[in-house]
This record gives C-alpha cells, sequence and structure tokens, in this order.
C-alpha cells in the first residue's frame, strides 16, 4: 500500500519472508549430537580415535559456519516485507521493529524489472533487491522518488476510503 507524504512515500510490502533453511538446521542439529558423540568418545576410546572424532567435529563445524555465512551474504540487501520509508536519494527499511536506512549515492542506479527494483552501483553489482509491491505502479513510484522526480498520477494510484 503506497501513501504519499509530504517528503516522499509510506510503502507496505507484501512479499514473502526469506525462508528458514531446514537443511542448515539439521546439518547444526547433527553437529550437536556430533558433539555429544565426541565427549563420550573421549573418554570411552583411545586417545588416537579420540583425536580424530574431535578432528571430523572441527571440519564440520568449519563446514557449518562458511554455509551459514554464504547464505547470509546470499539474503543481504534482500528486502520483501515491512515498511518503506522512500525520499529522495534514501530510503528506511522497517521491518519487524529494526530500522535500516539505506543512503544512495550519486553513481547507483535504481532500475526497474515489473513489480520488483534493484539498486546497482557504478560497476553494476546489486546493492538492494527490492520486492513485494502490490502493484507496478508502486513500484514505478519508488523509483521516481528514490531519483528525485516529483511523483504524479501516472506513477500512483490512490485510493481514497471512508473511514
Amino acid at each position: 500500500m503506497l501513501k504519499l507524504t509530504d517528503d516522499g512515500a509510506k510503502i507496505t510490502l507484501q512479499g514473502a519472508p526469506a525462508v528458514a533453511d531446514n537443511g542448515l538446521f539439521w546439518f547444526g542439529f547433527a553437529l550437536l549430537i556430533g558433539a555429544i558423540a565426541v565427549a563420550m568418545a573421549m573418554s570411552l576410546l583411545s586417545e588416537r580415535l579420540s583425536i580424530g572424532a574431535l578432528a571430523l567435529l572441527i571440519v564440520g563445524s568449519f563446514i557449518f559456519n562458511r554455509q551459514r555465512q554464504q547464505r547470509k551474504a546470499a539474503l543481504s540487501g534482500v528486502i520483501s516485507t515491512g515498511t518503506l520509508w522512500v525520499q529522495a536519494g534514501k530510503l528506511i527499511h522497517d521491518n519487524q521493529g529494526k530500522r535500516a536506512t539505506i543512503e544512495l549515492s550519486i553513481s547507483d542506479k535504481v532500475t526497474l524489472f515489473g513489480e520488483q527494483l534493484q539498486i546497482l552501483d557504478a560497476e553494476g553489482t546489486r546493492k538492494y533487491h527490492i520486492s513485494g509491491f502490490d502493484s507496478v505502479q508502486e513500484a514505478k513510484a519508488t523509483q521516481a522518488i528514490l531519483q528525485g522526480q516529483a511523483v504524479t498520477k501516472r506513477h500512483a494510484n490512490i485510493k481514497m476510503s471512508d473511514q
């Protein structure tokens, strides 16, 4: 839903939140069970086998952390839910009480793909991917405001309600 303000717009995004990675959860759970098994192995088995079990647990922990960081990096810059306060060259994203202010530089480009926006830096690398707009008009209005243009009727379809 788009609501125009004095210096921009307030937009409520209706996209789906990021899906939890069950595979990563179960891998972490297996590491926990492995840590318990290693603790038992250290008390029951010989030193060589205990050290080998501990080494396997360390390698598993390394792989788990690496996968978690890759997942986190893939989701950084993806905005699909929450509320956006859009102003010229700036937007504020509020998602479940966590606010993030995003300042666009002069060289950033805002591109439109259907009902989705991408903010690219000067080299063309994606900085942000914004989805969850109700319509193409909301996405176009967001793009126009970010680029410092005035929002007109062709950008926004304003609905009046009696409340």
